[in-house]
């Protein structure tokens, strides 16, 4: 007997410890070792709301009166480029209203106004430009990063071409092509920074993506900026860009401009969530919001974002908060959709312009005067060049067929020779003066025939 309660006194500790061991200091509970989620087990069953978190908060530098918020924060930019940014700013602010005051009188097929756009595409391309000293920036752009090629080209020359006069000024291979291309855009002439011009409606996240990895695979010191906006978000491409640029560690900069209508459709009818920074944690996408309309905070974000991407080999998703003054496009009526007061209220009260118009008239750097004076030239530089564009000839029709594939398909071969038939038969009814003459060189090879009906 003796012996058996000396046993139960030697299995009592370990039974105790046993016992101790769910959720004691010594023992520590178990932790959920499931691949691909890093959390804790639960005991009350409980579904996670959407507005659990809080919004997250808009960076700025500057208020609405052109007042810097905190010292430490001001970016410090020289003079000569602040005043470079504002007078871009408002030149394209003139191209905007000029070219849509000119395709209501038909000289040109559509334009698409980027009225509060210069702010974000502005400041971050030049915080891309200024951060790189002998590397190249990839930018892949989209319609209304007009800014973006405007700061990026050489030369102070506004370049103006419109789609029905004279096609398309955009990027390639030759010297200021013209393109009847479906998306008018300007062309940098940069050949440090090309930009890929993307249909508005598509991304180009994987486009932009694949340009990353490509540049991580080269360790090569550079980064790539993707501008896209809100409307675009809702593309299937920007949720599989994220994706990729997370898991493979790309060097890239989604930079979205969300200026909260897309095309024509109110966020509110968009997406349920807290717009789209707040996706970044859950693609594992270091995320930041950022007032639009400054151009100090947008510049800073970049220029941080830019620094990240290329130090840690990660992406970084930039949302910037703006408004869209103008409509979408000369096609669109925003009236169908929003407020006239809500637009008044967006361009009296908050136009980025005005800010930063309030922030140069406190510092001395800029007066009415000078204000008259540009305001004047910059119109008579954009007149002149739309004039300019206007006297130039048509691109070559058989110019359709290029700028797709390095090798003609058979079938626009075929289309190719038809046209060719067609011009040479009836050309005289056709206005074929306006048109330039010539094009791509021949595909090698004989032209097929063309199909007969």
């Amino acid at each position: 007997m003796a012996a058996m309660a000396a046993l139960r006194a030697l299995r009592a500790p370990l039974l105790k410890t046993r016992l101790r061991g769910f959720g004691t200091a010594e023992f520590p509970e178990e932790k959920p070792q499931f691949p691909g989620a890093s959390a804790e087990f639960a005991e009350r069953l409980e579904f996670i709301q959407p507005n659990v978190i809080s919004g997250i908060p808009v960076y700025r530098v500057m208020d609405r009166q052109g007042h810097i918020l905190r010292q430490s924060e001001d970016p410090q930019l020289p003079k000569e480029l602040v005043l470079k940014l504002y007078k871009t700013m408002t030149l394209l602010n003139t191209m905007d209203r000029i070219l849509y005051e000119s395709q209501r009188q038909a000289p040109m097929w559509a334009a698409r106004p980027r009225s509060t756009t210069p702010t974000w595409s502005l400041a971050s391309t030049e915080r891309q430009a200024s951060s790189c000293t002998g590397g190249t920036r990839w930018i892949c752009s989209w319609r209304s990063a007009t800014g973006t090629a405007r700061t990026r080209a050489k030369g102070g020359r506004c370049r103006c071409t419109t789609a029905a006069a004279s096609g398309t000024l955009s990027p390639s291979r030759r010297p200021w092509p013209r393109r009847s291309l479906k998306v008018p855009l300007p062309s940098s002439r940069c050949r440090r920074s090309p930009l890929f011009a993307r249909d508005p409606d598509h991304p180009g996240a994987l486009s932009a993506v694949g340009a990353a990895y490509a540049i991580k695979r080269a360790d090569a010191n550079r980064a790539v900026i993707c501008y896209f906006g809100e409307g675009a978000a809702s593309e299937g491409d920007a949720h599989a860009g994220f994706n990729f640029a997370a898991t493979l560690e790309c060097p890239i900069v989604f930079f979205c401009r969300n200026n909260g209508y897309a095309i024509s459709t109110p966020t509110s009818e968009q997406y349920r969530g807290d717009g789209i920074a707040a996706r970044g944690p859950g693609y594992g996408l270091l995320s930041i919001r950022v007032d639009g309309n400054d151009v100090f905070a947008v510049y800073k974000v970049t220029r941080e974002a830019r620094r990240r991407a290329v130090a840690e080999n990660r992406p970084v998703l930039i949302e910037a908060m703006t408004y869209r003054i103008g409509h979408h496009s000369t096609s669109d009526d925003s009236s169908a959709y929003r407020s006239v007061d809500e637009v008044h209220y967006w361009d009296q009260q908050d136009h980025p312009i005005s800010r930063l118009r309030h922030f140069l008239l406190r510092r001395g750097w800029w007066d009415e005067e000078q204000e008259k004076g540009w305001r004047e030239s910059s119109r008579r530089m954009v007149l002149e060049s739309f004039s300019a564009a206007e006297r130039l000839p048509k691109p070559a029709p058989q110019l359709l067929f290029t700028d797709v594939y390095r090798e003609l398909p058979l079938h626009l071969r075929r289309q190719r020779g038809a046209l060719q038939q067609h011009l040479r038969r009836y050309g005289q009814h056709y206005p074929m003066e306006l048109f330039e003459t010539g094009g791509d060189p021949p595909i090698a090879g004989p032209e097929p025939s063309p199909v007969q009906p």
